[in-house]
């Protein structure tokens, strides 16, 4: 079990929302969590660089145990995911964004900063190349950063009047139709207001990080993650008058199932429940919020360019 040295709380990237940079300001980590790839050897080496380059910066380095597993020989503390979040003032992912999206649920509950490094093309929440991850994981531990602060979604269903299923959703939650492929059916409520009835495939319910996910492919907006918002897009509706709707995150949303036809509900295509008639999902936002840090001079538009193939003119 892995404890946390009680030396104050970290002054790196004061916390603001929705973001904060800070410049020459004195680190304060402590404790380092790192966690990689779910079963990928080949992080081992880029992962154990990193710890030693922690180390001689004086930084306690502890290692997430179904990533140890994988990496072979590691002289370092292991620990579960829920020992870092409680341990660690800083958890560095090492991977893609979709490992970014798990260990982002799992940390939720802790006030833990997340960084992360990306292997292969840059991601929307891993913005760190490994090739330059020292110097720039060197630079935040020094106060040289971003901080944002990005919300999640907490979901429940409801059937028969009792709550049968919840989860916490990074990217969005969504009630889709099943593999019989027919239209569903289903009434949405915002804050106990009748909002539609609609007809399609489903709707999705996404926060700003996950309007550049599902949301966008099924014509959604991009919501910069300084707002506090969430996207309500509808899949492929029955009627041309469907269009998104953008809400504040304090709403609540509510979906009543009227024809399910093999409905379920996703969330973060990580987590599902099949659906039936009269079922509710409700969707409203987490208590908790997902504080990332990002090396000075982070671009949210040059990573929409990127990412997003958009043609540059200057």
């Amino acid at each position: 079990m892995c404890s946390r040295q009680l030396r104050g709380a970290p002054a790196c990237c004061a916390r603001a929302r929705p973001f904060t940079y800070n410049a020459g300001m004195s680190a304060s980590f402590k404790t380092v969590g790192l966690i990689g790839k779910y079963k990928s050897p080949e992080i081992a080496g880029p992962l154990l660089q990193l710890g030693d380059f922690l180390e001689q910066r004086g930084v306690k380095v502890i290692i997430d145990s179904l990533t140890a597993q994988h990496i072979g020989d590691n002289r370092f503390p292991v620990c579960t995911l829920e020992a870092i979040g409680r341990d660690a003032e800083l958890a560095i992912v090492l991977g893609g964004d979709g490992t970014m999206l798990n260990i982002a649920r799992m940390l939720a509950p802790f006030d833990v900063a997340l960084v992360g490094v990306n292997q292969g093309r840059l991601g929307f929440l891993t913005d760190i190349s490994i090739d330059t991850m020292l110097e720039t994981i060197g630079a935040i531990l020094d106060g040289n950063c971003v901080t944002e602060e990005r919300l999640l979604l907490a979901a429940e269903v409801i059937s028969g009047g009792n709550r049968v299923f919840d989860v916490l959703a990074f990217n969005d939650a969504v009630v889709s139709k099943g593999l019989k492929g027919s239209m569903i059916e289903f009434e949405v409520r915002i804050d106990g207001r009748f909002l539609y009835v609609l007809r399609g495939d489903g709707l999705i319910v996404a926060t700003p990080t996950g309007s550049t996910a599902y949301a966008l492919s099924s014509g959604g907006p991009i919501i910069h993650p300084a707002l506090s918002a969430m996207a309500l897009v509808p899949i492929c509706p029955h009627t041309f008058s469907s269009r998104p709707v953008v809400v504040g995150s304090d709403s609540v949303i509510e979906i009543n199932i009227r024809n399910a036809a093999d409905a379920r509900a996703h969330f973060d295509s990580h987590s599902r429940y099949d659906l039936n008639d009269g079922d509710r999902i409700i969707v409203r936002r987490y208590e908790h919020t997902i504080r990332l840090l990002h090396p000075t001079g982070h671009d949210y538009y040059s990573m929409l360019r990127e990412k997003l193939h958009w043609t540059e003119f200057y």
